[in-house]
């Protein structure tokens, strides 16, 4: 079970990327990145970070470019939360995919 600072830095992170990728996004127009779930380590070390990708077509590459660019987002995510914690953590990104699951579901249901 996560602890009361656990969820704190994870709704922070959240957050904070999720403006992070709002602003890189605007330059590719067409396309949304969103911030589904961020999970902490218990020491605050790692983080995971599960985005989804409108359109869908485009996740994998997307992912891949974030994965890419990951020492850029740190930073980025550094000079926002430098003050509200010690460490900034090691980011780790996947792929959430449970919006086309859950499409898929429904397609099946209505046949």
């Amino acid at each position: 079970m996560q602890e009361t600072r656990q969820n704190k830095i994870s709704r922070l992170l959240q957050k904070e990327l999720s403006l992070i990728f709002q602003s890189q996004t605007r330059m590719t127009h067409g396309m949304l990145v969103s911030v589904t779930r961020v999970k902490i380590s218990p020491d605050l070390s790692i983080c995971t970070a599960y985005l989804s990708v409108f359109p869908s077509e485009k996740a994998e590459e997307t992912v891949k470019n974030v994965n890419a660019n990951m020492k850029t987002i740190r930073y980025e995510l550094g000079t926002r939360i430098r003050n509200q914690v010690r460490i900034i953590p090691e980011l780790r990104f996947f792929l959430d995919d449970s919006l086309d699951y859950i499409e898929h579901i429904d397609e099946l249901l209505k046949k």
